[in-house]
């Protein structure tokens, strides 16, 4: 099961109690297994009489099952090819060729034996594999639920308790009576329905049938103004299923004593004498101690699903009508969306706020779903809109949106979290947080720079220039400024897995930012930032404002020696080179610990070039954000001579820098104040810089 965060979170196993063991429930208690979950089932039935007939497994069903280890194929089920709808004297309206249909979906669709498929699901829940394998409980009928205490307690009077209660025990739920404050009955569509089966072979050795048994995966449809007969293969195309719908006061009497009730041959044949020949022969061929009624039971629309620790799903929440194939598949689906918002790093607390989470992504959904059947059983859909339906149900994964929409329900609980492009994959790790938005300033204690420094006096009038407005100026009077080219290596940062990186920058001292308020902050400006990493580059534009550029920083350390080059695809553009280097004690930072950048984002579209989508003064109060982790300087070196040189080349050599760089070469360096190699441990993450 993927985690919502993309990577490794802690489990905390949860004690997973199961109402009901049929198709739903068993594809929840997989999933649930999986995640490293205790999964107990508490089945009403012995299992002792599977149900005789067959179910559709629709591509958004088929794609769940496998992703829990389950091959529908192993079980005998059949590949749908085609579909063909007539009317009930024989007439065809239309033939849907389903092979043509199946490169736009991502799995197949199949007909299943319901036995079958639930035996597959048994055997995965109970094989040895990932996760414990599931306690299921024969003979146990539920009694009653407390949400509250996740309790589960049975007729005889035994109670087990659990972290959470799923209710998946079917239309007749005993769980949803803890659900609500009153009781929610069923009640009839105004439809039963006739299931049996029949050997294929059977059918295709009686020439007056045959035609109907002809084509492997073939569902067929009859239909009158309010009746329907559908058959279709299982079992490896070796048996037909019948599912046979009509108006009920044509058969109350065979269900009077409840559901699935035995019911004579004559009365299925009286129901559809009306329909064409063949259909009746093939009728006929229906094994009377076989043939079922079954009700098609209907139920008010659910205002919730889940009370604290109890979520009811399949049919216990939400009973389907047998049109559109849907009903297996949306218990299906809700089973592994129930898995995915319980996923293994849940904890105990949370539980009722995703079983929330669960509803959201179910409810919605199923009731359209819902609304569709009921549709198809009160008219006869034109293909069209039949078409449409098909493609609601059928294009879609529940395990791709559960998993999204857990990944921004987890997103959302720390709202004050870097976002950067692209923003669909969650916030963006960095130096300043986690992916989950938790501050990585602590593990930056233990990282290491190592920074080399040339101060020197130069021009304050060409520097002026390289000031972004108005609002920023000198302090003081003069023509002589001071400026520091000042090289940094980062190492051990936990942002970058224990790795690092070098930046190379021009700081300018002794500016001052005037806002339109009159407010003046003073400090050093950095106009550009060299970086030979691109996500250092990335976060500090997008983050912080910072005006930093790519190029290759090489070191070169020597025992009395430092040298620094810089270059774009092998072309070098700035030398910088301490010289008799020799240690000296540890002094205060220097005056950098107040920096100025100015942030610009410009507009999208060409007709709007020269607009800026953002620009603003940023200030960085190093000096404040080192009172929490101040960084430790254990050596440094004073050089006893210094250089620096910086060709600005030309456009083909810097087709992207040489506008910067060539202005760069032009600051003079009057004198050389001072030039020194600092190294030390903790690594500040600028989490200080803030919009003036």
């Amino acid at each position: 099961m993927p985690s919502s965060t993309n990577a490794k979170d802690a489990v905390f196993p949860l004690k997973v109690l199961i109402v009901g063991a049929g198709i739903g429930g068993l594809a929840a208690a997989i999933a649930l297994r999986q995640q490293g979950h205790d999964v107990e089932m508490f089945e009403r039935s012995r299992f002792a009489n599977e149900i005789g007939a067959a179910i559709h497994l629709t591509p958004n069903a088929t794609g769940l099952l496998r992703k829990i280890g389950v091959n529908p194929r192993d079980y005998g089920a059949v590949l749908t090819e085609q579909i063909r709808d007539y009317t009930s004297d024989g007439e065809l309206k239309f033939t849907g060729n389903i092979t043509q249909f199946a490169d736009t979906w991502q799995h197949e669709w199949f007909l299943i034996h319901r036995a079958h498929l639930h035996q597959a699901l048994k055997d995965k829940a109970g094989a040895d594999g990932r996760g414990r394998p599931v306690v299921l409980h024969t003979s146990s009928q539920v009694a009653s639920v407390d949400p509250s205490s996740a309790t589960v307690t049975l007729e005889n009077g035994q109670s087990f308790t659990g972290d959470v209660v799923i209710g998946a025990d079917g239309v007749h739920s005993a769980a949803r009576h803890a659900i609500l404050d009153r009781d929610v009955k069923t009640f009839s569509s105004g439809k039963n329905a006739f299931r049996f089966m029949v050997s294929r072979q059977e059918v295709l050795n009686d020439p007056e049938t045959a035609c109907i048994a002809k084509d492997l995966g073939s569902v067929d449809m009859w239909h009158s103004a309010d009746s329907k007969v559908v058959i279709y293969p299982c079992v490896n195309n070796e048996t037909l299923n019948f599912v046979c719908i009509h108006p009920d006061n044509l058969t109350n009497i065979g269900v009077a004593n409840g559901w699935d009730q035995a019911v004579g041959k004559e009365t299925l044949l009286d129901v559809y004498n009306h329909f064409e020949d063949r259909v009746r022969k093939v009728l006929n061929k229906a094994q009377a101690d076989t043939l079922k009624i079954w009700p098609l039971l209907d139920m008010e629309t659910l205002p919730t699903w889940v009370n604290d620790r109890l979520a009811i799903m399949g049919d216990a929440a939400h009973p389907f009508l047998p049109y559109r194939a849907s009903g297996g598949a949306m218990a299906i689906e809700d089973g592994i969306s129930l898995a995915i918002m319980l996923s293994g790093g849940v904890k105990k607390e949370e539980i009722p706020e995703r079983l929330k989470l669960y509803e959201k992504a179910r409810h919605e959904r199923v009731t359209i779903i819902q609304e569709f059947t009921r549709e198809s059983g009160r008219r006869h859909l034109p293909m069209q809109e039949a078409m449409s339906i098909m493609s609601y149900i059928y294009d879609y994964d529940e395990w791709d949106n559960s998993t999204e929409l857990l990944r921004r329900h987890v997103w959302a609980q720390n709202p004050h979290v870097y976002y950067r492009q692209p923003t669909a994959f969650g916030p963006m790790p960095g130096p300043r947080q986690d992916f989950r938005g938790h501050s990585r300033a602590a593990a930056s204690a233990n990282a290491t720079f190592r920074t080399a420094s040339i101060r020197f006096k130069t021009s304050r009038t060409l520097l002026k220039n390289l000031l972004p407005n108005n609002s920023y100026n000198f302090l003081g009077n003069g023509s002589i400024a001071q400026a520091t080219l000042s090289q940094t290596t980062l190492d051990g940062l936990d942002w970058l897995a224990g790795g690092g990186y070098n930046h190379l920058g021009l700081y300018i001292h002794g500016v001052q930012y005037t806002n339109a308020d009159g407010q003046v902050t003073e400090g050093s400006y950095l106009p550009v930032l060299f970086e030979d990493l691109a996500d250092p580059i990335i976060s500090g534009r997008e983050e912080l404002g910072f005006p930093k550029l790519f190029s290759t920083i090489d070191i070169q350390k020597r025992d009395e020696s430092y040298h620094v080059t810089a270059a774009w695809r092998g072309a070098t553009w700035a030398r910088l080179t301490l010289t008799g280097l020799c240690e000296a004690a540890p002094v205060a930072p220097s005056d950098t610990s107040r920096l100025l950048v100015h942030r610009y984002m410009p507009c999208v579209g060409s007709e709007l070039k020269g607009t800026p989508e953002a620009e603003y003064a940023v200030f960085v109060d190093s000096a404040k954000e080192a009172e929490a982790n101040p960084p430790k300087v254990k050596h440094v070196f004073k050089a006893k001579s210094a250089s620096l040189e910086i060709d600005g080349l030309d456009w083909s050599q810097l087709p992207t820098l040489h506008h910067i760089v060539s202005r760069l070469a032009e600051v003079p360096v009057y004198e050389v104040v001072d030039a020194r190699l600092v190294e030390g441990e903790g690594v500040m993450d600028i989490s200080s810089a803030r919009r003036i």
